[in-house]
């Protein structure tokens, strides 16, 4: 039996805007982006009121993909509803799973990242039009119907641009390293150059400015997805509801050397998907630094086309914040089919021997950023959250928590730390800031935080340049349609 909401309508408008919850999750089809979903049905129904109503957009990249997401989904938001044990008890004895299911939306859309005209018409569509989930489905179908605002979005998608693993190499780095510091910090990944998009023909770009496929794909795709959905995220000086959230989804493996702004989008060195994610901590963490804050406030600014109000203009922009997954079983993880188990059975003994950071599921995985997703605003600017890189954590006995995370240059929270400040840690166990440290890692000094916040302002001038660059081309190719 197909439901279809009518035109113009959605089951989220019988309820108030502080009832409602949006939250978009790139490369949600699998993975560390279904088990996102997944973490905030279960997670959104434990905390929030038994009348709120959670509207969750993946995208993928085919109607195929969002078909099977949107189905996925919903198939797990009926198994929370039915097994709920706490779900049954905040209701009471007329608890209904139905009506739960019922609080629980899903809206998929296709998006390529790499294809920035399309992240211009998806942004477009959500900002100024109505979207409908792709047709052949059963069960709520939503058709035609507005999303009035973003309260996060969750940049996972991602590609790895590797063609598989150097296993000679990956034994040595075991033998000499351990093993649960290999598989944090594999370096026996063979890279693949990566490819320029401009010299596919199915993007059909111009010969400049240069756009490389991891880059686009993990930071610059999300770069501008961001900006063109600012007036879903933005929000007035006295809007009921706090401001929009964007969450960028990093990795362990960012550390210094894998990148030099030199090389923005890695063309000439190997490890472009390391490169990125350290330029998305970069980015992340000196958002709101003064050295960065003129580049940084310009993409955080609704522009003046699209109608912006001057309200608009004077609107709360959006807070960022800056997570990763721990170390996940992956197929994005350059290993052939044959050996994946082997290869989550090495990260589940990582995690048995100790490591904080062997999350091996998606769905633990997804920790962090469902965390930020649903944390009230006053507790994340009392912890100072913008300034911390937020981990996905699990310790041997599978407790899942948050764990600060330690950024080379940068440290855990923006400020010095020696040996007597990790002393003075009050956290326990796994989350104690010494567990889950890279071997030779050095203690930050206040120089290495003025380094840090320096080259965060070159990336940021960078990165709106490459903006700007991209989107006169793009407006010039509109004009001329």
């Amino acid at each position: 039996m197909v439901v279809r909401a009518s035109p113009g309508t959605a089951p989220w408008e019988a309820v108030p805007a502080h009832e409602q919850l949006f939250v978009l999750i790139t490369g949600a089809n699998s993975g560390i982006g279904l088990g996102t979903a997944q973490r905030l049905i279960d997670d959104f129904l434990a905390t929030r009121s038994l009348a709120s109503h959670l509207v969750l957009l993946p995208t993928t990249r085919s109607n195929t993909k969002s078909l099977q997401a949107i189905r996925e989904i919903r198939a797990y938001a009926v198994h929370a509803a039915q097994t709920s044990a706490g779900l049954r008890s905040r209701a009471g004895a007329d608890y209904k799973w139905q009506d739960t299911v019922a609080r629980i939306h899903v809206l998929s859309l296709p998006l390529d990242l790499c294809d920035l005209r399309a992240v211009r018409r998806f942004a477009g569509r959500l900002r100024r039009g109505t979207v409908s989930n792709p047709p052949g489905l059963e069960g709520e179908y939503l058709v035609d119907v507005r999303v009035p605002r973003l309260d996060s979005v969750v940049f996972n998608a991602a590609y790895g641009g590797w063609a598989g693993c150097d296993y000679p190499r990956a034994v040595w780095s075991i033998l000499t390293k351990g093993l649960v510091q290999s598989v944090t910090w594999p370096t026996f990944k063979n890279a693949l150059p990566t490819t320029i998009l401009n010299e596919r023909e199915s993007y059909n770009y111009p010969v400049k400015p240069l756009l490389g496929e991891v880059f686009a794909a993990c930071v610059f795709g999300h770069y501008m997805l961001a900006h063109e959905l600012l007036p879903l995220l933005s929000r007035s000086s006295s809007a009921a509801v706090a401001p929009g959230r964007i969450v960028w989804s990093s990795s362990l493996e960012a550390v210094t050397g894998v990148f030099t702004i030199d090389d923005l989008q890695g063309f000439t060195r190997p490890q472009a998907y390391e490169s990125a994610k350290r330029l998305t901590d970069v980015l992340a963490l000196t958002c709101s630094l003064t050295a960065a804050r003129p580049f940084s406030s310009r993409w955080l600014t609704i522009d003046n086309d699209d109608a912006a109000s001057e309200k608009q203009q004077a609107a709360v922009p959006p807070k960022v914040y800056l997570t990763h997954p721990g170390i996940v079983a992956s197929t994005l993880f350059p290993v052939p089919w044959f050996l994946f188990w082997a290869y989550e059975l090495v990260l589940v003994v990582s995690r048995w021997l100790g490591s904080p950071w062997h999350t091996v599921d998606g769905y633990t995985g997804a920790k962090a950023a469902v965390w930020v997703a649903l944390q009230d605003q006053p507790a994340l600017d009392a912890a100072g959250a913008d300034r911390i890189k937020w981990g996905s954590s699990s310790d041997r006995n599978l407790t899942v928590d948050v764990k600060k995370t330690e950024v080379e240059g940068w440290g855990w929270e923006g400020r010095p730390e020696d040996a007597a400040a990790l002393a003075a840690d009050t956290a326990v166990g796994v989350l104690h800031k010494s567990r889950g440290r890279k071997h030779g890692v050095v203690d930050v000094t206040a120089e290495d935080i003025v380094r840090f916040e320096e080259l965060g302002a070159r990336c940021w001038k960078e990165m709106e340049e490459l903006r700007a660059e991209w989107e006169d081309v793009l407006e010039d190719e509109e004009e001329d349609e």
